[in-house]
């Protein structure tokens, strides 16, 4: 994977807060469940500390990022056993190489990433930014300015090292326009249809939440992504009961559905007919 940013002339974030968060039994703050409409890089400098993201629990400890693009709703999980220290830097502006506007991650990024390569110069930077914020000396925010650039750069180099294939590559992902995201998920729900797809799985992969892709894929075709695979395989099924001689539960596990009653049922609300019902008109059809 190429490190996304080749062009200096457009990556020119604007830093919109920097908060360096001392969290512990004497010094809790209240939280909310929330998302932003740009990026936010949470990133834990000490401690360990516990987040809900897109309603899953992670823990995370000290050298670990979260990546937060627009949409991504989270909390972090606090109480009197907390203790840790978090750097919280709001990014705007963001316009790296071949993605829209305001987002960073790509699909195969883990929603975590914990910096291990790089630690000591990641590490070195959080404390550059924290003492510049804290000081604030004469062009403190030119030099903040160039220290998140760097931070963001370390982030994809150490992703660049862990990156590994995957079988939805995410140069399907690099560009983040609708319609793009869009067009690479239906291709690959026809090129995977017959394995377990869910939009939970997805999303969490490509770190966007579940109503942003159902919305914009709606927006696009008209239908749920649910909806989408279910057209796709029972389009399958068709297509093997017309062609093939095969039972009913394995046309069923061949497109992806272990339970053939289930099957059955969506496939005659698409079709008006059981699999056994359509077969044998197909055959009746054939004989006149």
């Amino acid at each position: 994977m190429l490190i996304p940013i080749q062009c200096i002339d457009s990556f020119n974030p604007h830093v919109l807060f920097i908060i360096n968060a001392v969290t512990n039994k004497d010094n809790l703050y209240p939280t909310t469940y929330h998302d932003h409409d740009f990026v936010e890089l949470s990133i834990v400098t000490s401690g360990q500390v516990n987040y809900l993201i897109e309603d899953k629990k992670y823990v995370l400890k000290k050298d670990d990022v979260m990546v937060f693009n627009p949409g991504v709703h989270h909390q972090a999980l606090l109480d009197a056993n907390t203790t840790c220290t978090e750097l919280h830097i709001g990014i705007g502006n963001l316009h790296i190489d071949c993605t829209s506007p305001n987002y960073m991650k790509s699909l195969n990024w883990p929603p975590i990433v914990s910096i291990q390569k790089y630690k000591n110069e990641f590490m070195e930077c959080c404390n550059e930014i924290e003492q510049e914020q804290r000081l604030r000396p004469l062009g403190h925010s030119f030099v903040l300015k160039a220290l998140v650039m760097k931070l963001i750069l370390i982030i994809y180099r150490e992703m660049d090292e862990c990156s590994s294939p995957t079988s939805l590559q995410a140069s399907q992902f690099a560009n983040r326009d609708k319609k793009v995201i869009v067009q690479s998920l239906i291709d690959y729900m026809r090129s995977y249809y017959m394995e377990d797809i869910s939009l939970d799985n997805i999303s969490k992969n490509m770190y966007l939440s579940p109503v942003y892709i159902s919305k914009i894929f709606k927006e696009e075709t008209g239908t749920s992504p649910i909806n989408y695979l279910i057209q796709i395989r029972l389009e399958k099924a068709k297509e093997i009961l017309e062609k093939h001689d095969m039972p009913i539960n394995l046309v069923a596990k061949s497109v992806g559905y272990d339970d053939a009653y289930y099957f059955s049922k969506l496939f005659k609300k698409y079709y008006g007919s059981a699999p056994s019902a359509y077969i044998k008109q197909k055959r009746n059809q054939i004989r006149e």
